[in-house]
Protein backbone atom coordinates (compact mmCIF):
# COMPACT_ATOMS: atom_id res chain seq x y z
CA UNK A 1 0.00 0.00 0.00
CA UNK A 2 2.74 2.42 0.29
CA UNK A 3 2.79 3.32 3.85
CA UNK A 4 6.21 2.01 4.85
CA UNK A 5 9.89 1.73 4.03
CA UNK A 6 11.90 -1.25 4.66
CA UNK A 7 15.60 -1.19 3.93
CA UNK A 8 18.41 -3.43 4.88
CA UNK A 9 21.57 -2.15 6.07
CA UNK A 10 25.03 -3.61 5.43
CA UNK A 11 25.89 -3.90 9.28
CA UNK A 12 23.12 -6.97 8.67
CA UNK A 13 20.14 -4.92 10.29
CA UNK A 14 16.93 -4.20 9.02
CA UNK A 15 15.24 -0.47 9.57
CA UNK A 16 11.40 -0.03 8.73
CA UNK A 17 10.17 3.56 8.11
CA UNK A 18 6.34 4.35 8.62
CA UNK A 19 4.16 7.63 7.65
CA UNK A 20 1.88 8.79 10.18
CA UNK A 21 -1.41 10.83 9.07
CA UNK A 22 -0.63 14.04 9.72
CA UNK A 23 -2.49 17.54 8.55
CA UNK A 24 0.55 17.78 6.30
CA UNK A 25 -0.08 13.87 5.25
CA UNK A 26 -3.96 13.12 5.51
CA UNK A 27 -3.39 10.00 3.65
CA UNK A 28 -0.46 8.28 5.93
CA UNK A 29 1.30 7.40 2.49
CA UNK A 30 4.61 7.51 1.53
CA UNK A 31 5.78 11.49 0.55
CA UNK A 32 8.50 13.45 0.10
CA UNK A 33 7.20 16.37 1.88
CA UNK A 34 6.91 14.46 5.19
CA UNK A 35 9.58 12.62 7.42
CA UNK A 36 8.43 9.12 8.05
CA UNK A 37 9.25 7.70 11.79
CA UNK A 38 11.85 4.84 12.38
CA UNK A 39 9.44 2.22 13.98
CA UNK A 40 9.94 -1.22 15.82
CA UNK A 41 7.89 -3.10 17.79
CA UNK A 42 6.83 -2.86 21.44
CA UNK A 43 9.11 -5.64 22.27
CA UNK A 44 12.43 -3.47 20.70
CA UNK A 45 13.11 -6.47 19.05
CA UNK A 46 15.55 -5.59 16.16
CA UNK A 47 15.50 -8.01 12.61
CA UNK A 48 18.97 -9.02 12.31
CA UNK A 49 20.77 -10.92 10.15
CA UNK A 50 22.75 -13.94 10.78
CA UNK A 51 26.61 -13.22 9.79
CA UNK A 52 29.64 -14.95 8.30
CA UNK A 53 32.38 -14.85 11.17
CA UNK A 54 34.88 -14.98 8.98
CA UNK A 55 33.97 -11.64 6.56
CA UNK A 56 32.61 -8.99 7.85
CA UNK A 57 29.00 -8.01 6.89
CA UNK A 58 30.01 -4.94 5.48
CA UNK A 59 31.87 -6.92 2.64
CA UNK A 60 29.31 -9.90 2.29
CA UNK A 61 26.19 -9.53 -0.52
CA UNK A 62 22.90 -8.18 1.62
CA UNK A 63 19.62 -9.57 -0.15
CA UNK A 64 15.79 -9.15 0.65
CA UNK A 65 12.64 -9.93 -0.53
CA UNK A 66 9.27 -9.52 0.45
CA UNK A 67 6.16 -12.32 0.10
CA UNK A 68 3.66 -11.64 -1.87
CA UNK A 69 1.73 -10.41 1.35
CA UNK A 70 4.15 -8.57 2.64
CA UNK A 71 3.49 -10.58 5.75
CA UNK A 72 7.26 -11.68 5.80
CA UNK A 73 10.75 -10.74 4.94
CA UNK A 74 13.74 -13.14 3.92
CA UNK A 75 16.92 -12.04 4.12
CA UNK A 76 20.84 -12.56 3.98
CA UNK A 77 24.08 -10.45 5.63
CA UNK A 78 26.60 -13.12 4.50
CA UNK A 79 25.62 -15.86 6.75
CA UNK A 80 22.34 -17.92 7.49
CA UNK A 81 19.16 -16.91 5.60
CA UNK A 82 16.32 -15.56 7.90
CA UNK A 83 12.64 -15.55 7.47
CA UNK A 84 11.27 -12.79 9.59
CA UNK A 85 6.90 -12.21 11.08
CA UNK A 86 7.05 -9.06 9.61
CA UNK A 87 4.71 -7.96 12.81
CA UNK A 88 6.75 -8.66 15.68
CA UNK A 89 10.07 -8.69 13.88
CA UNK A 90 10.68 -12.55 15.21
CA UNK A 91 13.11 -14.69 13.33
CA UNK A 92 10.80 -17.60 12.20
CA UNK A 93 13.00 -19.82 11.22
CA UNK A 94 16.85 -19.64 9.45
CA UNK A 95 18.57 -22.31 6.53
CA UNK A 96 21.49 -22.23 4.44
CA UNK A 97 24.71 -22.15 6.41
CA UNK A 98 27.41 -20.90 4.69
CA UNK A 99 29.03 -21.32 2.38
CA UNK A 100 28.11 -20.63 0.01
CA UNK A 101 26.72 -17.51 1.16
CA UNK A 102 22.96 -16.77 -0.61
CA UNK A 103 23.27 -13.78 -2.92
CA UNK A 104 20.22 -13.21 -4.41
CA UNK A 105 16.38 -14.01 -3.19
CA UNK A 106 13.10 -14.47 -4.79
CA UNK A 107 9.74 -15.99 -3.58
CA UNK A 108 7.96 -18.95 -5.67
CA UNK A 109 4.91 -16.63 -7.25
CA UNK A 110 2.41 -19.42 -6.30
CA UNK A 111 3.96 -20.64 -3.26
CA UNK A 112 5.44 -18.81 -0.20
CA UNK A 113 7.21 -21.61 1.07
CA UNK A 114 9.04 -22.66 -2.15
CA UNK A 115 12.36 -19.98 -2.30
CA UNK A 116 14.79 -19.29 -5.22
CA UNK A 117 18.17 -18.67 -3.96
CA UNK A 118 21.15 -17.55 -5.67
CA UNK A 119 24.43 -18.43 -4.27
CA UNK A 120 27.88 -17.39 -4.02
CA UNK A 121 29.19 -20.24 -6.06
CA UNK A 122 27.15 -19.66 -8.79
CA UNK A 123 24.13 -21.98 -8.61
CA UNK A 124 20.58 -21.59 -7.81
CA UNK A 125 18.85 -23.38 -5.16
CA UNK A 126 14.99 -24.43 -4.84
CA UNK A 127 14.14 -24.79 -1.18
CA UNK A 128 11.26 -25.84 0.24
CA UNK A 129 10.59 -23.89 3.93
CA UNK A 130 8.05 -26.02 5.63
CA UNK A 131 10.02 -29.02 4.77
CA UNK A 132 13.56 -27.59 4.74
CA UNK A 133 14.85 -28.99 2.36
CA UNK A 134 16.76 -28.36 -1.08
CA UNK A 135 14.41 -29.44 -3.73
CA UNK A 136 16.90 -29.01 -6.76
CA UNK A 137 20.14 -27.39 -7.53
CA UNK A 138 20.22 -25.14 -11.37
CA UNK A 139 23.55 -24.75 -12.60
CA UNK A 140 24.40 -23.08 -15.61
CA UNK A 141 25.94 -19.63 -14.31
CA UNK A 142 29.84 -19.05 -14.11
CA UNK A 143 29.34 -16.51 -11.53
CA UNK A 144 27.48 -15.61 -8.66
CA UNK A 145 23.64 -15.19 -8.79
CA UNK A 146 22.58 -11.13 -8.98
CA UNK A 147 19.21 -11.34 -10.39
CA UNK A 148 16.35 -13.67 -10.40
CA UNK A 149 13.16 -13.03 -11.42
CA UNK A 150 10.11 -15.19 -12.05
CA UNK A 151 6.94 -15.02 -14.53
CA UNK A 152 4.23 -17.06 -13.48
CA UNK A 153 3.04 -16.31 -16.77
CA UNK A 154 4.99 -17.92 -18.89
CA UNK A 155 6.15 -20.44 -16.15
CA UNK A 156 9.69 -19.61 -15.93
CA UNK A 157 12.32 -18.54 -13.90
CA UNK A 158 14.79 -16.00 -15.36
CA UNK A 159 18.71 -15.77 -13.55
CA UNK A 160 21.36 -13.43 -14.03
CA UNK A 161 24.76 -13.42 -12.67
CA UNK A 162 28.13 -11.74 -12.18
CA UNK A 163 29.04 -13.30 -15.47
CA UNK A 164 26.71 -11.16 -17.47
CA UNK A 165 24.52 -14.07 -18.35
CA UNK A 166 20.86 -14.62 -18.32
CA UNK A 167 19.47 -18.26 -17.56
CA UNK A 168 15.77 -19.57 -18.31
CA UNK A 169 14.74 -22.38 -16.07
CA UNK A 170 10.81 -24.01 -16.72
CA UNK A 171 9.45 -23.91 -13.53
CA UNK A 172 7.66 -27.25 -13.60
CA UNK A 173 10.35 -29.19 -13.55
CA UNK A 174 13.42 -26.73 -13.54
CA UNK A 175 14.96 -27.65 -16.79
CA UNK A 176 17.01 -24.94 -18.09
CA UNK A 177 15.24 -23.57 -21.34
CA UNK A 178 17.73 -21.11 -22.52
CA UNK A 179 20.63 -19.02 -21.78
CA UNK A 180 22.57 -16.38 -22.97
CA UNK A 181 25.86 -13.76 -23.05
CA UNK A 182 24.94 -10.21 -22.50
CA UNK A 183 26.68 -8.53 -25.59
CA UNK A 184 29.54 -6.51 -25.28
CA UNK A 185 29.21 -2.65 -26.30
CA UNK A 186 31.69 -1.75 -28.63
CA UNK A 187 35.01 -0.62 -26.80
CA UNK A 188 34.41 -3.27 -23.97
CA UNK A 189 35.94 -6.17 -23.34
CA UNK A 190 34.15 -9.35 -24.74
CA UNK A 191 33.07 -11.42 -22.47
CA UNK A 192 31.12 -8.79 -20.14
CA UNK A 193 31.28 -8.98 -16.69
CA UNK A 194 29.38 -7.92 -13.63
CA UNK A 195 26.76 -7.80 -11.60
CA UNK A 196 23.41 -8.16 -13.94
CA UNK A 197 19.63 -7.78 -12.66
CA UNK A 198 16.24 -8.78 -14.13
CA UNK A 199 12.76 -8.03 -13.38
CA UNK A 200 9.70 -8.74 -15.25
CA UNK A 201 7.11 -6.31 -16.38
CA UNK A 202 3.58 -5.91 -14.57
CA UNK A 203 2.72 -8.21 -17.93
CA UNK A 204 4.64 -11.02 -16.98
CA UNK A 205 6.14 -10.72 -20.44
CA UNK A 206 8.47 -7.77 -20.98
CA UNK A 207 11.73 -8.83 -18.76
CA UNK A 208 14.06 -5.61 -17.52
CA UNK A 209 17.75 -6.24 -18.24
CA UNK A 210 20.45 -3.79 -15.82
CA UNK A 211 23.75 -3.95 -16.45
CA UNK A 212 26.81 -1.51 -15.90
CA UNK A 213 26.86 -0.89 -19.61
CA UNK A 214 22.80 -1.01 -20.33
CA UNK A 215 19.74 -1.23 -19.66
CA UNK A 216 17.45 -2.92 -22.38
CA UNK A 217 13.58 -4.41 -22.37
CA UNK A 218 12.82 -7.75 -24.23
CA UNK A 219 9.47 -8.58 -25.55
CA UNK A 220 9.28 -12.45 -24.87
CA UNK A 221 7.42 -15.31 -25.99
CA UNK A 222 10.13 -17.71 -24.33
CA UNK A 223 8.45 -21.06 -24.55
CA UNK A 224 8.46 -20.79 -28.64
CA UNK A 225 11.86 -18.60 -29.32
CA UNK A 226 14.97 -21.00 -30.17
CA UNK A 227 16.90 -17.82 -31.69
CA UNK A 228 17.51 -14.73 -30.18
CA UNK A 229 20.02 -11.59 -29.10
CA UNK A 230 19.80 -10.18 -25.84
CA UNK A 231 21.12 -6.74 -26.85
CA UNK A 232 23.33 -5.95 -29.74
CA UNK A 233 25.70 -2.13 -29.02
CA UNK A 234 25.22 -0.23 -32.98
CA UNK A 235 26.80 2.77 -32.54
CA UNK A 236 28.78 4.82 -30.01
CA UNK A 237 30.24 8.16 -30.45
CA UNK A 238 32.51 10.08 -28.16
CA UNK A 239 31.86 13.47 -29.86
CA UNK A 240 27.87 13.11 -30.06
CA UNK A 241 27.37 10.89 -27.20
CA UNK A 242 25.18 8.56 -28.60
CA UNK A 243 24.54 5.49 -27.14
CA UNK A 244 22.07 2.89 -29.45
CA UNK A 245 21.21 -0.29 -27.99
CA UNK A 246 18.90 -2.31 -30.09
CA UNK A 247 17.06 -5.62 -28.52
CA UNK A 248 15.79 -8.54 -29.72
CA UNK A 249 13.84 -11.19 -28.13
CA UNK A 250 11.78 -14.26 -27.88
CA UNK A 251 13.50 -13.19 -26.65
CA UNK A 252 12.46 -12.20 -30.36
CA UNK A 253 12.44 -8.83 -31.87
CA UNK A 254 13.33 -5.47 -31.87
CA UNK A 255 11.97 -3.24 -28.54
CA UNK A 256 14.03 -0.54 -27.19
CA UNK A 257 16.51 2.70 -28.28
CA UNK A 258 18.47 5.01 -26.05
CA UNK A 259 20.02 7.81 -26.81
CA UNK A 260 21.16 9.74 -23.48
CA UNK A 261 22.28 12.90 -22.85
CA UNK A 262 25.76 14.12 -22.08
CA UNK A 263 24.90 14.20 -18.40
CA UNK A 264 24.24 10.56 -18.45
CA UNK A 265 27.49 8.41 -19.36
CA UNK A 266 28.60 7.28 -16.15
CA UNK A 267 28.00 3.74 -15.35
CA UNK A 268 24.48 2.39 -14.68
CA UNK A 269 24.10 1.37 -10.87
CA UNK A 270 20.91 0.26 -11.00
CA UNK A 271 17.41 0.04 -12.19
CA UNK A 272 13.77 -0.70 -11.83
CA UNK A 273 10.51 -0.21 -13.59
CA UNK A 274 7.40 1.95 -12.11
CA UNK A 275 4.64 0.51 -10.20
CA UNK A 276 2.31 1.26 -13.75
CA UNK A 277 5.44 -0.33 -15.41
CA UNK A 278 5.73 2.77 -17.92
CA UNK A 279 8.69 4.09 -16.85
CA UNK A 280 12.32 2.91 -15.74
CA UNK A 281 14.07 5.04 -13.36
CA UNK A 282 18.06 4.17 -13.40
CA UNK A 283 20.25 5.09 -11.04
CA UNK A 284 24.24 6.28 -12.58
CA UNK A 285 27.27 6.16 -10.63
CA UNK A 286 27.65 9.97 -10.96
CA UNK A 287 23.92 10.05 -8.61
CA UNK A 288 21.90 11.12 -11.40
CA UNK A 289 18.87 9.34 -12.15
CA UNK A 290 17.75 8.81 -15.43
CA UNK A 291 13.81 8.55 -15.99
CA UNK A 292 12.88 6.78 -19.20
CA UNK A 293 9.80 5.68 -21.10
CA UNK A 294 9.78 2.15 -20.38
CA UNK A 295 8.17 1.35 -24.27
CA UNK A 296 10.91 3.24 -26.22
CA UNK A 297 13.84 3.62 -23.62
CA UNK A 298 13.97 7.02 -24.57
CA UNK A 299 15.24 9.68 -21.91
CA UNK A 300 12.03 11.35 -20.73
CA UNK A 301 13.87 13.62 -18.00
CA UNK A 302 17.01 13.32 -15.33
CA UNK A 303 16.77 13.86 -11.74
CA UNK A 304 20.32 15.90 -11.22
CA UNK A 305 22.39 14.70 -7.62
CA UNK A 306 22.09 18.76 -6.55
CA UNK A 307 18.29 17.81 -6.41
CA UNK A 308 17.90 15.34 -3.66
CA UNK A 309 21.49 15.25 -2.15
CA UNK A 310 22.02 18.31 -0.15
CA UNK A 311 25.64 18.22 0.26
CA UNK A 312 26.07 18.04 -3.35
CA UNK A 313 25.65 21.27 -4.27
CA UNK A 314 27.86 22.34 -1.73
CA UNK A 315 30.60 20.15 -3.32
CA UNK A 316 30.23 16.99 -1.16
CA UNK A 317 31.30 13.68 -2.17
CA UNK A 318 28.79 12.41 -4.85
CA UNK A 319 27.21 9.08 -3.42
CA UNK A 320 25.21 7.38 -5.92
CA UNK A 321 22.11 5.34 -5.83
CA UNK A 322 23.17 1.70 -5.47
CA UNK A 323 19.26 0.23 -5.23
CA UNK A 324 16.31 2.02 -6.18
CA UNK A 325 12.57 0.62 -4.77
CA UNK A 326 9.56 1.62 -6.62
CA UNK A 327 6.21 2.41 -4.65
CA UNK A 328 3.98 -0.14 -5.01
CA UNK A 329 0.84 2.47 -5.99
CA UNK A 330 2.32 5.66 -7.16
CA UNK A 331 3.86 5.34 -10.10
CA UNK A 332 5.99 8.65 -9.96
CA UNK A 333 7.70 8.22 -6.36
CA UNK A 334 10.79 6.27 -6.09
CA UNK A 335 13.34 5.56 -2.98
CA UNK A 336 17.08 5.33 -3.32
CA UNK A 337 19.25 3.62 -1.21
CA UNK A 338 22.38 5.55 -1.96
CA UNK A 339 26.07 3.96 -1.47
CA UNK A 340 26.55 6.24 1.57
CA UNK A 341 24.05 5.05 3.93
CA UNK A 342 21.57 7.80 3.21
CA UNK A 343 17.88 6.75 1.94
CA UNK A 344 16.18 9.43 -0.17
CA UNK A 345 12.35 9.10 -1.43
CA UNK A 346 12.08 11.55 -4.12
CA UNK A 347 9.40 12.70 -6.85
CA UNK A 348 8.27 15.48 -8.45
CA UNK A 349 8.42 19.12 -7.03
CA UNK A 350 4.49 18.99 -8.29
CA UNK A 351 2.51 16.33 -7.11
CA UNK A 352 -0.06 16.90 -10.05
CA UNK A 353 3.15 16.92 -12.68
CA UNK A 354 4.74 13.66 -14.18
CA UNK A 355 8.36 13.59 -14.43
CA UNK A 356 9.11 14.92 -18.01
CA UNK A 357 6.13 17.06 -17.57
CA UNK A 358 6.54 20.92 -18.12
CA UNK A 359 7.46 21.88 -15.05
CA UNK A 360 11.03 19.54 -15.62
CA UNK A 361 14.02 21.09 -17.16
CA UNK A 362 15.77 19.83 -19.88
CA UNK A 363 18.89 18.66 -17.48
CA UNK A 364 17.52 18.14 -14.41
CA UNK A 365 13.90 17.28 -12.25
CA UNK A 366 12.57 18.62 -8.66
CA UNK A 367 11.76 15.52 -7.12
CA UNK A 368 10.60 17.84 -3.75
CA UNK A 369 11.01 21.11 -2.08
CA UNK A 370 14.55 21.80 -0.96
CA UNK A 371 12.43 23.80 2.05
CA UNK A 372 10.64 20.53 3.18
CA UNK A 373 12.33 18.02 5.14
CA UNK A 374 14.85 15.50 3.63
CA UNK A 375 13.74 12.01 4.43
CA UNK A 376 16.94 11.56 3.64
CA UNK A 377 18.27 12.95 6.49
CA UNK A 378 16.09 10.92 8.33
CA UNK A 379 16.33 7.74 7.20
CA UNK A 380 20.41 7.51 7.14
CA UNK A 381 21.57 5.98 10.49
CA UNK A 382 22.90 3.00 8.91
CA UNK A 383 24.31 2.22 5.94
CA UNK A 384 21.54 0.52 3.59
CA UNK A 385 21.52 -1.33 0.82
Amino acid sequence: MGLALLALASNAVHKLWKWQRSERNLTGKATAYVAPQLWQPPSGTLMTNDINESKPAEESAACIALSKNDSYVMSASGGKVSLFNMMTFKVMTTFMSPPPAATFLAFHPQDNNIIAIGMEDSTVQIYNVRVDEVKTKLKGHQNRITGLAFSQSLNVLVSSGADAQLCVWNIDGWEKKKTKFIQAPPGRQSPLVGETRVQFHNDQAHLLVVHESQIAIYDSKLECSRSYVLCEQLHFSNEQKDYWARCQSGFDRPVAEWSPKDSLAAPISSAIYSSDGFLVYTGFCDGAVGVFDADSLRIRCRIAPSAYIPSHAAGGTTAYPSVIAAHPTEPNQIALGMSDGAVHVVEPSDVEMKWGGPSSQDNGAHPSNSSNPSPGGQLSELPSR
